[in-house]
């Protein structure tokens, strides 16, 4: 179990790499197209991507296939619709929290980008609460300081807060509930078919919201292939398929915990590639938010009570 669980950290923590670095490729997407066009074109390579590597680990385990086909027809039945609800429901959540994200990097950098999402880490706890899991004080003290590191990040000399930081922390809020989300599925249905259907569901959704309200253009997404195939291949279809495969029997508090790291590696992946720095003022929001972020995962002293 141990090793498992080692497994799974390493995987999440691949993930988190992947997203961090996929910061830069949404940021310089969008100097060719729009938010819904490259959220829509990404989340629909994303999704075939993962058909034929479906069909790859379906032989290499012939067991578990076997298995789910020696089912009885009722359990079968039960199965598929709890994956495809499981499907629909991530990848409607995924589609919210993927546009805003890419709405609210138009208008801020990389670096700030990546650690408002990464208030997620605070706010699957507090989530928790709806589920009757208690916070520990950690949790709170994070709270109280990632909204201090929030203040020093987003809100200007003139109390102002930027829209652009402002859309990604709704996108971390709907983050936050994909997942609370996949924490249920996951131990439910097999976690790379669910993801196909996500990022398929996505597509759908964000293409119609890109006929719309933005005019796409092939020659505009040729023009953008290198990011669109990064956030797509890489992002998408390998790293979400990662986090929902690596989330399998973690805590969803310590899963996010490691997720967070993205934060890190997207204020790194900014600085050297799109040399963004950021200014006193935001390193110390950074700082802030990093504080709570650990914090957040700090166990609490009551050992009886069930915490997060």
């Amino acid at each position: 179990m141990k090793k498992q669980q080692i497994r799974n950290s390493l995987i999440l923590l691949l993930t988190a790499f992947i997203w961090g670095v996929a910061f830069v490729a949404q940021s310089v997407g969008m100097d060719y197209v729009g938010p819904f066009t490259f959220n829509c074109v990404r989340s629909i390579i994303g999704g075939l991507f993962l058909i034929p590597c479906i069909l790859v680990l379906n032989r290499l385990n012939p067991q578990r296939v076997q298995e789910e086909q020696g089912q009885n027809e009722a359990k079968r039945r039960l199965k598929r619709k709890t994956l495809l609800q499981g499907g629909i429901w991530c990848g409607v959540i995924i589609c919210v929290a993927s546009n805003l994200q890419q709405f609210g990097i138009s208008y801020t950098t990389v670096g700030k980008a990546g650690f408002i999402t990464a208030l997620y880490i605070v706010i699957v706890p507090i989530l928790g609460l709806f589920f009757r899991k208690k916070c520990s004080p950690s949790v709170w003290l994070g709270v109280a300081l990632a909204v201090c590191g929030l203040y020093f990040l987003c809100i200007t000399d003139g109390f102002a807060i930027q829209l652009g930081d402002f859309l990604v922390f709704l996108c971390a809020l709907a983050f936050s509930v994909h997942i609370m989300v996949i924490d249920h599925f996951t131990q439910l249905v097999d976690g790379v078919k669910m993801s196909c259907i996500q990022f398929l569901v996505c597509g759908v959704l964000s293409g119609i919201c890109m006929h719309l309200f933005e005019q796409p253009q092939i020659s505009s997404i040729i023009a953008a292939w290198q990011p669109v195939l990064y956030a797509g291949i890489l992002s998408c279809g390998v790293a979400y398929t990662l986090q929902i495969v690596g989330q399998k029997g973690m805590n969803p508090t310590v899963a996010s915990l490691i997720l967070s790291l993205e934060s890190v590696i997207s204020v790194l992946a900014g600085l050297v590639l799109l040399e963004q720095q950021l200014s006193v003022r935001e390193m110390v929001g950074c700082v802030f938010m990093f504080a709570a972020i650990i914090l957040a995962q700090l166990p609490g002293r009551g050992k009886k009570q069930e915490t997060v």
